[in-house]
């Protein structure tokens, strides 16, 4: 359980909560694609497509690959080890550390600054008043001070106690909405949307014939979340490697791949069917589900004890953030530390202020430039950062294989037969 909440914890957590309720409405009143569906399902469908294996399969495999060459090489934890074999130079190899590091940087600010604005959101809604830029950079100051805190303290005293916190706070708001709600509508809406994933999951991501939704949307959903699983998948996936030593190949597929994969399933099944059925009630829908950072808090102030689970949401968005954060930090103490696994409490503490100090600098940025969304710019960026590991990790695949392979023909006897 552990394992699963400190992977969880550092690929997805807050944006679960970020998009729970506003993508999935989204997605009902703009269906991107045409199967046949009905729009609850085509909704859920797409979700679950933007949020699903896919994602997980970047992460799974740069665990995989660079886990590997960490562990039974005993190679350092960094990027380029997964392509040592491939690349002989030691400069670059640095180039691709130094990628990993700028994709990590770029990704994770614009995600920190992304969920300090939905707590900001949170406020505005639940105490009526208008919150200033200061009160996010003061969250995103504390925010920082947990993650540094917990990367301190290292991963079992640290990043463990939290991210397995978060995982239960995670199911109990998931038990509560589900059971406040029509719970065989959900579980049916919930097997139907994945059927429909599993048998429209190549075309869509090929974009064919009715499930071409069109190159604006792509841009701003798909490739959007393509490049952000790219930009984490260095550090996430290098993460999940660390603490996954020991286990075999196998239970690093079903455990990163499928288990977060149809937990997530279920979380939008039971936030997106509860939100529709709260709009048919509605005599009009005027948009109060459409914004990404209020979303979720208005939603939860149509059901029972609205203001303690409003306060605890906020609590456990910080709380994934900070889990997010202090994986990350941990990680690029990795890169910096030339590898090591346990790296160095100096850099762990350079790199906490670093990533704090570009997180406000974007905040305070997108504040002096009203005519820009600086968050939305940087986000963008990400698809340009992403771009050379879109080509890296074919590489890193063919290079993974080849290395199985040669192990396998290694450890053959000469009477061993052929396999």
């Amino acid at each position: 359980m552990a394992w699963i909440a400190m992977l969880y914890s550092a690929g997805m957590g807050a944006g679960i909560l970020l998009r729970a309720v506003q993508e999935p409405v989204y997605m009902k009143l703009n269906p991107p694609i045409k199967n046949g569906a009905s729009a609850d399902v085509v909704a859920l469908e797409f979700t679950f497509y933007q949020w699903g294996f896919t994602a997980w399969a970047f992460y799974a495999l740069f665990a995989i690959c660079v886990g590997y060459v960490m562990f039974k090489k005993g190679q350092p934890a960094l990027t380029s080890t997964a392509f040592n074999t491939f690349l002989k130079k030691k400069s670059h190899q640095a180039i691709i550390d130094a990628l990993a590091v700028l994709t990590t940087v770029f990704g994770l600010s614009a995600a920190i600054g992304l969920g300090t604005t939905q707590i900001n959101g949170g406020l505005n809604f639940l105490t009526g008043m208008n919150s200033s830029l200061w009160v996010t950079i003061g969250i995103t100051l504390l925010i920082s001070i947990g993650a540094f805190i917990s990367v301190y303290k290292g991963i079992d005293k640290g990043i463990k106690v939290i991210s397995t916190v978060n995982i239960y706070i995670t199911l109990g708001l998931l038990l509560f909405v589900l059971l406040q709600s029509n719970t065989a509508n959900i579980i049916q809406v919930f097997v139907t949307a994945l059927y429909y994933y599993f048998i429209d999951f190549i075309p869509m991501s090929l974009a064919m014939g009715n499930f071409d939704p069109g190159e604006a949307f792509l841009t701003d959903w798909t490739y959007y979340y393509w490049a952000f699983w790219l930009a984490w998948a260095p550090f996430t996936g290098i993460f999940i490697a660390r603490i996954s030593k020991g286990r075999t190949i196998r239970e690093l597929i079903i455990g990163v791949l499928l288990i977060p994969s149809l937990g997530t399933f279920i979380w939008f099944s039971t936030f997106g069917s509860s939100v529709f059925d709260l709009m048919n009630t509605m005599p009009t829908y005027d948009g109060e589900f459409s914004n990404v950072f209020s979303s979720i808090f208005v939603f939860l102030s149509n059901y029972p004890l609205s203001g303690f689970i409003n306060i605890a949401t906020m609590l456990l968005l910080a709380s994934f953030l900070i889990t997010s954060l202090d994986s990350a930090i941990f990680v690029l103490s990795m890169f910096t530390d030339r590898g090591n696994k346990d790296p160095k409490k100096s850099h762990r503490y350079v790199w906490s202020i670093a990533l704090t100090a570009l997180t406000i600098g974007l905040l305070l940025l997108g504040d002096l430039r009203q005519d820009i969304d600086v968050l939305t710019a940087v986000q963008k960026l990400l698809i340009i950062t992403s771009l050379p590991f879109a080509l890296l990790m074919i590489l890193m695949i063919f290079l993974f294989l080849r290395r199985m392979l040669r192990s396998k023909d290694e450890s053959r006897t000469p009477d061993a037969p052929a396999l």
